[in-house]
């Protein structure tokens, strides 16, 4: 009995010491945290308080607000929280060649899917990739794409245009999420679908499989990448399905098949990449028009990786399905529901997209739409108030020496390895930067007072030479939705709309609780 004990007191002690150890880690760097037992407290059970993710987020930023940065951790891997704009500034732009690097999760030996993406990958590899897939988001490149998420958005309004209900209700999410689909399906994939027609159509069904993060075991799978990847790595757990990956990888290897066997040509993202293995590649120059307040510029330069697979073809269109399918539903839902509740702002913009209308003379074109003011500040609010991005994370790569600002500050040495947190969320709902935070007011970007706004305190699509690629594709596509649906729709509250809106607890990106609802009322004239 008591040899045992023995063994359980041993074990118990080495658990303990596994898990706690390595939560002094910034104290003895003179890095200000949180102690050791509530650092604990904090993480492991973080769930049990059922918190959203941006919330935990939040909490983080604000636990120091006279800090530059401070000391957190993800379980048992330290991170260095960031909070000075400046010092963020420094990080991914002035001293970037330290800091290329995202954290990968899931490794490309166990998925390679996941692994290859651009958002996985690291150092020169995601540098030639970036390179490679840069001329796909230049605005004259968009410009093509305008006309396919033109009809997209067209077959959109025409849909429940031919519902001859005055007031439709609907749950938000899954409508723009099949929008989204539809949209991505044509840019990326080559593929027509029309997911609202066909709700149950394969694409969309794979799509809402390869982007469920509030199943619990999605969850359980980045979690055990956090808190044992080299067990998770030993046991080879992917993050998506056989059966997602079988049939993306098949739709890009009959699609590349069929367009080289009858010389096929597309404005889209495997079309680059098809390009670019054949040493075909146009750099085209940026035509420089102002696409939003937003928009995040292309700063990075290459080689054009010839040795292009079909699985690294798939891999990329897989994470533009990513950012398009998940975070565009998410922020067009969000951009509803402040419309719908701020229906002054609503009438607003509406009255822009008449008026531009009328300048267009019905036929609305790519020029009209991105120099549309106020529906470029009502997006950049939405992305102010709930960044898709909740946060952003650096690797450093090389070892780097964080000056101090005051006289008492000790210099901070990074070393490699050392992961950085940039609480997007926290930032954007900090007083200091934006006053009454919570309020959704467009008139902060307007030309009058977009100046006053504190540099890289706004960053939805992040900063520095590893932000998304896909901003102006982003803004493109959500513009012309709420273009085509508020010239003929108002978003309005119902009985199942959440007042005040609530978070879902269980999600690991922006979600509403219950879903959210909201009615798309028929404009009169219509």
């Amino acid at each position: 009995m008591i040899l045992y004990l023995i063994v359980i007191s041993v074990v118990v002690a080495y658990i303990f010491h596994y898990l706690l150890s390595p939560l002094n880690y910034w104290r003895k760097q003179g890095v200000i945290q949180r102690n050791t037992w509530d650092a604990f407290i904090f993480n492991w059970f973080v769930l049990l308080k059922r918190q959203n993710v941006v919330h935990f987020i939040e909490n983080m930023y604000k636990e120091f607000p006279s800090e530059r940065y401070s000391g957190c951790y993800q379980f048992n891997s330290p991170a260095l929280v960031l909070r000075d704009p400046d010092l963020i500034k420094e990080i991914t732009i002035k001293k970037f060649d330290h800091f290329t690097d995202r954290r990968t999760y899931i490794p490309d030996d166990v998925d390679p899917l996941w692994g290859k993406n651009l958002f996985s990958l690291r150092g020169a590899h995601w540098r030639n990739m970036r390179s490679t897939l840069s001329p796909a988001f230049t605005s004259s490149k968009m410009k093509g794409i305008f006309i396919l998420m033109e009809n997209c958005a067209e077959n959109f309004v025409n849909h429940f245009m031919a519902d001859d209900k005055q007031l439709i209700v609907l749950e938000t999410k899954d409508t723009f999420t099949r929008f989204c689909n539809d949209v991505i399906a044509t840019t990326a994939f080559g593929v027509e679908v029309d997911s609202l027609k066909y709700p149950d159509n394969e694409f969309y069904a794979m799509g809402k499989r390869a982007t469920n993060f509030t199943s619990l075991k999605s969850m359980m799978k980045f979690l055990g990448y956090l808190v044992a990847p080299k067990l998770y790595r030993a046991l080879k757990i992917k993050f998506f399905d056989d059966n997602v990956s079988n049939f993306f990888r098949t739709l890009i290897d009959e699609t590349i098949a069929l367009r080289e066997e009858q010389n096929v040509s597309r404005p889209d993202i495997i079309q680059l990449l098809m390009e670019a293995r054949n040493g075909v590649i146009r750099n085209e120059e940026d035509d420089k028009l102002d696409t939003g307040y937003a928009t995040v510029e292309e700063s990075i330069g290459g080689k054009i990786p010839m040795n292009i697979t079909n699985e690294d073809i798939t891999a990329q269109a897989l994470v533009f399905f990513f950012a398009g399918f998940e975070s565009l539903s998410t922020l067009m839902c969000f951009t509803a529901y402040e419309l719908a509740m701020n229906p002054d702002i609503q009438d607003k913009l509406r009255n822009e997209i008449r008026e531009t209308s009328e300048k267009c003379k019905g036929k609305l074109t790519y020029d009209a739409l991105v120099s549309m003011k106020y529906l470029d500040m009502v997006i950049s609010e939405v992305l102010r108030k709930w960044p898709s991005q909740a946060g952003a994370e650096r690797i450093c790569t090389k070892t780097c020496t964080i000056d101090p600002k005051t006289p008492e500050q000790p210099p901070l040495r990074l070393a490699e390895g050392d992961l950085l947190l940039i609480p997007t969320y926290g930032i954007h709902r900090d007083p200091k930067f934006y006053p009454n935070p919570d309020k959704f007011d467009p008139e902060r970007f307007s030309e009058e007072n977009k100046g006053r706004i504190q540099p890289y305190s706004y960053q939805p699509f992040g900063l520095g030479p590893r932000n998304c690629i896909g901003s102006r594709f982003a803004l493109l596509e959500v513009k012309i939705l709420f273009f085509y649906v508020l010239s003929r729709f108002e978003f309005v509250a119902v009985e199942r709309t959440a007042i005040p809106l609530v978070l879902d607890k269980r999600a690991l990106i922006l979600a509403a609780e219950g879903g959210m609802w909201l009615g798309l009322k028929r404009l009169r004239s219509s």
